[in-house]
């Protein structure tokens, strides 16, 4: 497999803002057929690697997870050359062995999101993408390595649950959840991975646990004051995991080995002279190697 330059791209979640670590930062402002993304990119280098980073929910964390442009911010990184996408989220722990202070990279999600734009596609030119495997396993790989080298507690592998949010869950609703066997659940993972399939960029989350939702007897409901206190302490962890990880990923790369990078060729099914010439238009970048074949 030849290989090809790397473009990491973080998206920051719950307390994970910028990009400390950034030399030559560059504020690149993005317009994409989506709409704004969540706020301005940020361009650099970490270990001689290009990076991307972008704050899901704006500086000050503006945007609850219902109000953050998903399909915005996937343009938004493809146009900016990303090839590689790590997310960086908060979320709450159903399992006793993933307390506060824990980071998870989830391999499976189920999605309760509704009401948020999900796709880029739609009627005048459809795909259906594989979701099986969401998350690419050579960058969910390297950020297990990487929690592992910086003694961060961690499980590589876990269910994410996504929620709409902004409100916690209701005890039996985390009761529900937990005898799912989901490992943790979130607000924001969901629709990004999937959006991030079609725009098939490799994918990978960094699930940071700041409470054990509302299931856990002895901790109590979640309350914001809390998660604040432990966010603090994984903020800082987030960013010696990007350096790490940025400096293990490296400045070339190899094709996913889901071959995520050319997931459309399974995907489209509307023939080329029945797509809708606007839709093809806004897709210009999302689905621009597909186009051009």
């Amino acid at each position: 497999m030849s290989e090809q330059k790397r473009v990491v791209g973080f998206i920051g979640g719950s307390g994970v803002y910028r990009a400390d670590a950034l030399q030559n930062a560059e504020r690149i402002e993005i317009k994409t057929p989506w709409g704004d993304p969540s706020d301005a990119l940020m361009r650099g280098r970490i270990n001689g690697a290009d990076v991307v980073f972008l704050a899901r929910h704006g500086a000050g964390h503006r945007l609850p997870p219902g109000a953050v442009n998903y399909r915005a911010n996937i343009d938004a990184m493809k146009r900016a050359g990303v090839t590689d996408l790590i997310s960086l989220s908060a979320c709450g722990s159903f399992k006793e062995e993933l307390p506060p202070g824990s980071f998870v990279i989830a391999d499976q999600f189920i999605d309760r999101t509704s009401g948020r734009d999900s796709t880029f596609f739609g009627p005048g030119f459809v795909a259906h993408v594989s979701m099986a495997h969401p998350v690419c396993p050579a960058l969910a790989t390297a950020a297990a390595e990487s929690c592992a080298a910086l003694e961060i507690p961690h499980a590589m592998g876990g269910t994410y649950l996504a929620i709409n949010g902004p409100h916690f869950s209701s005890l039996a609703e985390s009761k529900l959840y937990r005898s799912w066997g989901c490992d943790v659940i979130g607000m924001t993972n969901m629709p990004e991975a999937k959006l991030a399939r079609e725009a098939e960029l490799p994918y990978a989350t960094v699930a940071m646990v700041t409470d054990f939702d509302c299931w856990h007897e002895k901790e109590g409901p979640v309350e914001v004051s809390k998660i604040l206190a432990v966010m603090a302490e994984n903020t800082k962890n987030a960013a010696r995991l990007i350096d790490d990880l940025t400096g293990r990923l490296g400045a070339t790369r190899t094709p996913s080995p889901l071959g995520i990078e050319t997931t459309l060729d399974m995907a489209v099914i509307t023939a080329p002279d029945a797509r809708d010439p606007d839709l093809v238009g806004k897709l210009d970048t999302v689905a621009g190697r597909f186009l051009a074949r």
